[in-house]
């Protein structure tokens, strides 16, 4: 990916795209730096890693109404765990994505008279930041049982884990249900696909972030596939993947 300007980046939080309600959105990560000084040390402090954490800080024009809009979905999700999904330039397949599993830890709203009604919030990590892409854009309905489009992620080495995030965005039908899974083989066309990691049955809007045991996965291709059923249903939902 080459400079952009920030024209479109994306925001899911749990179960809501923010996206129409934000204007400014930053990702922070950092480790503790633990001081290890000492005599052999040459006169120089030295320092070892420590805990690692991540912040989503996010801002916009305040919206409220129906689960999907921003203080609907800031309410019901304060102090709750869930996964959150930013990407710098659109969601489209492929597309540069960053993943963890937030705390919804601060929510703000209110501004000036004459303002266009702001917010404001924060998730704060309980999971590793992982820089990954989608792997579904948010846009596509679907209605049938599928596959998406395979997204070379790389083989994951022992140690290593590959997450994966669903954000259930909207639900219709009667009776609707999705199983949705993450696939991976070790060729584009997937004859022998494995399934990696397998998410609850949804039947409603809601969220679920997953990761592996830390076992080595050798093959290096990944895709997200589902199971759909019910009376004409239809599901809007957005995956993002990666390995950390």
């Amino acid at each position: 990916m080459t400079k952009i300007v920030l024209l479109n980046a994306r925001l899911f939080a749990v179960a809501a795209d923010l996206t129409g309600a934000s204007n400014k959105i930053e990702l922070t990560a950092e480790i503790e730096d633990k001081e290890t000084t000492n005599y052999y040390s040459n006169g120089y402090k030295e320092v070892i890693g420590g805990l690692g954490s991540a912040e989503i800080a996010a801002e916009g024009q305040w919206e409220a109404g129906d689960a999907t809009l921003v203080d609907n979905a800031s309410w019901s999700q304060l102090g709750g765990v869930g996964p959150w999904t930013v990407c710098p330039d659109g969601a489209a397949v492929a597309d540069r994505a960053y993943l963890t599993q937030c705390l919804r830890s601060e929510y703000g709203l209110g501004g000036s008279i004459g303002d266009v009604a702001p917010w404001t919030g924060k998730g704060a990590s309980s999971w590793p930041l992982v820089r990954g892409q989608m792997a579904h854009p948010a846009g596509t309905a679907r209605t049938s049982t599928g596959v998406g489009t395979a997204v070379q992620l790389g083989a994951v080495p022992a140690g290593k884990r590959l997450y994966a995030a669903l954000h259930v965005l909207s639900v219709a039908g009667t009776t609707p249900s999705i199983t949705a899974r993450i696939e991976s083989d070790n060729a584009v066309g997937f004859p022998s696909a494995t399934t990696q990691l397998t998410f609850t049955a949804a039947t409603a809007a809601g969220a679920e972030a997953l990761r592996t045991s830390g076992s080595a996965i050798t093959d290096d291709w990944f895709r997200v596939a589902w199971t759909i059923s019910g009376t004409t249903p239809s599901f809007l939902f957005a995956t993002s993947f990666g390995i950390r």
